[in-house]
């Protein structure tokens, strides 16, 4: 009990003295309360021994109170050392230093917080809020608020920075920059760092002077170094920018270029002396620098008085301002125009000379686009002799028959359909080349197609003294009957001009769903490194042939045709022992209707009495008329002549008689062509059974006669298809 009440009366906190004070005075009133109670000495001996023990305990408790005072003593000692060492590294911080607690209350800040600012430097001591602390700098004659912030809107600003933690810079006056950082404490606190950026700013500020001066040269010797004129306006329209060009190209005087001067002057020297091209007018140039509409590029031509041709290309750039180049394309524009004349000269020097081959094929082999535009002109001027010659040995076979003649006259006649087919395949490759026709894939038996070339290629392998053996076929293939045969005829050829003594095998050979049909030859061979250029055009094996034997057309013919076709087309050749080409075709079914046209027509049976039958013959060329009259003449046809549409109308109208039918050439002598001669035929004299006879291919003549509802028949004329159509014209 006595330990519990020294207890409660002794406190530690109350320091050494006072407790001893205490304890004198407990001593003073235990001795009265003795003195006092004299008739019960046993009970005042018990409670002077108790202050006795009391008086040891206080003793203790004193040593206690002693040995604790000095600790905390110690501890107040390194509390106050650490408060002095943490002052002192704060204040030697190079930046401003501050610290608010988590209730934002100020803690301690270091001298160089806020040392520019020396209005709210005064202002802060421990105790100050955060949001105080903002106003007060918000208010500051040393801030540099930014134009049109406001105080109160940057100390709203500041505290949202404040709340994001971000790292931001404050301008203040006299040209000086603060960065300012915030972190937070562990306890939720908040330090706040003010670096003195201003050095750095500075410099920054000169580096970037300086990289934009240099720029500024760099684009000035970039603009002064280019073959073009430069002129770049601001938004205002106004010069900002030009190089030295711009005055040479559009005699530009000096006093005019000058940074400021407005768009407008500088147009109304220059239109001056410029002329618009085609299809652009001054006010869609005004449109377009007004910016009332959005600006894409625009690009025009001007012509200059000096005579040069200017290429004015303009374009916006950011900030509403533009920038307009012009390039001189006078030598340029010149080139064209001599290129155009150039090509007109040559299609009038090619119309005039259609008759020489040989000279225009030298000519395309100098230009690809020459020979394609070659080979379209000259195809009427070389199927106008090709059509009398076939329609001539056809009058001729038929007066032979049952004479030896008749089989001499019907090899003529199928070589000439030979030629007529080499000539056809040639002028579609070429307007294929020009984009300007396409593949007629029909049923081709190859039974009738192999015995034609056999007639064809046998007389010509005997006098080599060659053995040539086609196999027969009774397959139908899908293929273009005329270019198919182009093909074999130019690897049957081949293999026999290559081929010296020995044997030329042409022959089928199934191969699964497809059926190949090989060429064998027992020739030198083509060796291995000429084997892919042999396919080039005027391409030809050396020291194989001579020149006279052909132009090495034949096997580009075939690899073009073959692709054309989707045919795949093989090459297997081994020196000194022979060549095989091969051409993959696909079979068709066997009740398939086999057509291979021209080749397998058949001569119409005479519809017996043709002399009240008469026909108005319109043909500018006199040997293909005599050829035409004279083979319908033979079937019993008058034939009334005429070489223009305007000797056509005259004769007619002379004579009184209406034809049965009209055969009129498209190109003629006189102003009218086929077309329109048939078309005062029929106005005249009523409508006829008609055909138009041309070797014009090109997609307006058949669109032109398609939509008069005439029907055309192509030249080299087929005696057959002739004959078929006078014999049964209704």
């Amino acid at each position: 009990m006595t330990d519990r009440m020294s207890d409660g009366l002794f406190d530690p906190a109350d320091g050494e003295v006072r407790n001893l004070e205490k304890m004198l005075v407990i001593a003073d009133a235990l001795m009265r309360h003795v003195e006092q109670n004299t008739g019960d000495r046993s009970a005042a001996f018990e409670q002077f021994r108790r202050a006795a023990m009391l008086e040891e305990r206080v003793r203790q408790r004193t040593r206690d109170l002693e040995a604790t005072l000095k600790l905390l003593n110690e501890a107040n000692s390194a509390a106050e050392r650490a408060r002095r060492d943490l002052s002192q590294a704060i204040e030697a911080i190079e930046e401003g230093f501050a610290l608010f607690d988590p209730a934002e209350v100020l803690v301690l800040c270091n001298s160089r917080f806020c040392r520019d600012l020396a209005d709210v430097r005064t202002k802060l001591s421990p105790g100050i809020t955060f949001a105080d602390y903002v106003e007060t700098v918000s208010r500051s004659v040393k801030l540099a608020l930014p134009r049109g912030v406001t105080p109160k809107s940057w100390a709203a600003e500041r505290m949202r920075l404040h709340r994001a933690r971000q790292v931001f810079n404050v301008g203040l006056s006299g040209d000086r920059w603060l960065q300012v950082s915030e972190q937070r404490t562990a306890d939720g606190g908040t330090v706040i760092l003010q670096t003195d950026i201003t050095d750095l700013i500075r410099m920054e500020r000169s580096e970037r002077g300086k990289l934009l001066d240099d720029q500024a040269r760099m684009i000035r010797a970039t603009l002064e170094h280019i073959n073009q004129g430069v002129g770049i306006f601001d938004a205002n329209r106004r010069l900002a920018g030009w190089n030295s060009r711009i005055a040479q190209l559009l005699d530009i005087p000096a006093r005019l270029l000058r940074r400021g001067i407005p768009f407008e002057l500088l147009a109304q020297h220059i239109n001056q002396t410029i002329t618009l091209g085609d299809g652009f007018s001054g006010d869609m140039l005004r449109q377009w620098i007004d910016g009332g509409l959005p600006r894409g590029p625009l690009s025009f031509e001007v012509t200059h008085a000096s005579g040069i041709i200017l290429n004015v290309f303009a374009q916006e750039m950011p900030g509403r301002g533009f920038v307009m180049s012009f390039a001189d394309v006078t030598r340029e524009r010149h080139a064209i125009h001599a290129m155009i004349r150039a090509n007109t000269s040559l299609e009038a020097r090619v119309a005039a000379r259609t008759g020489d081959l040989a000279a225009a094929l030298a000519e395309a082999e100098r230009a690809n686009s020459a020979r394609v535009r070659f080979v379209a002109a000259a195809s009427h001027d070389l199927l106008q002799p090709l059509s009398a010659a076939k329609l001539f040995v056809a009058a001729a076979r038929d007066d032979a028959v049952a004479t030896p003649m008749q089989g001499t006259l019907e090899k003529a006649h199928n070589a000439l359909v030979s030629v007529e087919g080499i000539l056809g395949a040639l002028l579609d490759i070429s307007r294929l080349e020009a984009g300007g026709a396409a593949m007629d894939v029909s049923p081709v038996q190859l039974s009738m197609l192999l015995r034609q070339l056999t007639d064809e290629f046998a007389p010509l392998a005997a006098r080599k003294g060659l053995r040539l053996d086609i196999l027969p076929c009774a397959l139908t293939v899908s293929s273009d009957p005329t270019y198919l045969r182009r093909i074999l005829q130019n690897l049957i050829s081949n293999a026999i001009r290559y081929t010296a003594t020995g044997r030329v095998l042409v022959g089928p050979r199934r191969r699964n769903s497809q059926v190949r049909i090989e060429v064998h030859d027992t020739g030198p061979g083509i060796a291995l490194d000429q084997q892919q250029s042999i396919f080039r055009e005027f391409h030809r094996v050396q020291g194989s042939a001579s020149a006279s034997e052909g132009m090495g057309l034949g096997l580009a013919i075939v690899e073009r045709a073959c692709a054309l076709l989707d045919h795949p087309l093989a090459l297997h050749s081994e020196l000194g022992r022979g060549t095989c080409f091969s051409v993959e075709l696909t079979p068709v079914a066997h009740h398939a209707v086999p057509i291979y046209r021209e080749m397998t027509s058949v001569i119409p049976e005479e519809p017996g009495d043709n002399s009240d039958r008469i026909a108005l013959l319109v043909e500018n060329d006199v040997e293909l008329r005599q050829a035409i009259a004279l083979l319908l003449e033979r079937r019993g046809v008058s034939v009334l002549e005429a070489g223009s549409g305007e000797e056509a109308l005259a004769l007619l109208e002379e004579i009184g008689i209406v034809p049965d039918l009209y055969l009129v050439d498209q190109q003629l002598d006189g102003t009218l062509t086929g077309i329109e001669t048939v078309e005062a035929l029929h106005a005249e004299y009523g409508e006829r059974p008609t055909r138009i006879l041309t070797a014009d291919r090109k997609p307006q003549t058949r669109l032109a006669a398609e939509a008069r509802g005439i029907e055309i028949m192509y030249k080299p004329i087929a005696a057959d298809a002739l004959e078929a159509f006078v014999l049964h014209a209704n």
